[in-house]
């Protein structure tokens, strides 16, 4: 930032300039300093800071999601929050986690590639202990997982990926699926090392054990969304909320709702006295109703259909005729008026 001076000191500056103890060259050079910003040609920063900012937004939802999900799974109190989100190499980022580890191969479908998501042993001690009935104190002996415990950090990690499906949903409609896991580090090649990605840090405390949760995301995955890591773009998604991804998944949703279908002959009142007396074999007549007339199909409470009564099989069924949105009203009294004829 450019210093800003006070009024006393361009004062006293314009008078040495006057009394000639300053040159105006030496202000004029001073002032054509420039900072100059070192950058490094063999990590080229591909991700800009708008960009950075939106996924730490998007993972601070992940992380608040997360923290629920274990918490509710471990009986334990867990704290999960974004720590930091930075741009380095693939190399960088293998050679800053531990070996053994627990590394999640993660396939990000529908985008290519993989990203990888590294658990802290202590952590992962930690929630193995909690889910065999501990009190979740981590391990201090450095060791790789076992058949067993493998299987149940599996568990873990499917989870919390359902967590991430979700974070993502404003960008994109991810289908995140843990393919394996590795504890050596130098067995998860899944980018060349010199390959930028973006690393999301999460500080993650499972009861009084702390430690860390990486999630990094090779620059190759990510590229084809790029455009869509912007404050903007999530914003106005959110606003609409009109984005086909939201809308495939609003569907399949409410493709799975059930609701009652009715269809209704006709109505009459009866005494209640009446209502007791009827037995199996009794008919009662509808005043208003005739046997060609059509019945009222409701969807829900709604009207929404006219139909005609039969049999399909052996089955009792009724065949829609008429969408009643398609009827203008004073068609419809007409009709209602015939029936009551």
């Amino acid at each position: 930032m450019n210093e800003v001076l006070s009024q006393d000191e361009i004062d006293q500056l314009l008078t040495a300039i006057s009394s000639g103890d300053i040159e105006t060259e030496e202000v004029t050079q001073a002032a054509d300093q420039r900072k100059i910003k070192i950058y490094d040609f063999k990590r080229p920063d591909k991700f800009s800071k708008d960009q950075i900012r939106t996924v730490s937004i998007m993972h601070e939802t992940f992380a608040r999601l997360t923290t629920t999900a274990l918490s509710a799974q471990l009986r334990s109190l867990v704290n999960v929050h974004v720590a930091s989100v930075d741009q380095l190499t693939y190399e960088e980022f293998i050679r800053s986690i531990p070996n053994p580890t627990t590394l999640g191969i993660i396939n990000m479908d529908p985008l290519k590639g993989s990203s990888v998501l590294e658990i802290d042993p202590a952590i992962t001690y930690s929630i193995i202990d909690r889910q065999f009935g501990g009190q979740g104190e981590g391990s201090k002996i450095s060791r790789d997982l076992s058949d067993i415990e493998q299987a149940v950090m599996e568990g873990i990690i499917v989870r919390i990926l359902g967590n991430l499906r979700e974070a993502w949903s404003q960008v994109i409609d991810l289908r995140p699926r843990l393919g394996q896991i590795e504890t050596n580090p130098q067995f998860a090649q899944i980018v060349p090392p010199t390959e930028m990605v973006i690393l999301v840090t999460l500080e993650t405390k499972v009861g009084e054990v702390e430690g860390m949760m990486n999630f990094c995301i090779p620059y190759l995955t990510i590229e084809p969304i790029i455009s869509k890591l912007s404050a903007q773009y999530m914003y106005s998604s959110v606003r609409s909320g009109a984005t086909t991804e939201n809308l495939n998944i609003i569907k399949d949703r409410l493709a799975e709702i059930k609701i009652p279908l009715r269809a209704e002959i006709g109505e009459m009142e009866l005494a209640m006295r009446d209502v007791l007396a009827l037995r199996p074999g009794d008919i009662i007549r509808l005043p208003n109703t005739r046997i060609s007339d059509e019945m009222l199909l409701k969807v829900g409470d709604k009207e929404k259909f006219l139909c005609k009564p039969g049999v399909v099989g052996n089955k009792v069924a009724v065949q829609i005729t008429t969408k009643l949105e398609e009827i203008e009203k004073d068609e419809f009294e007409e009709l209602i008026s015939e029936g009551d004829e």
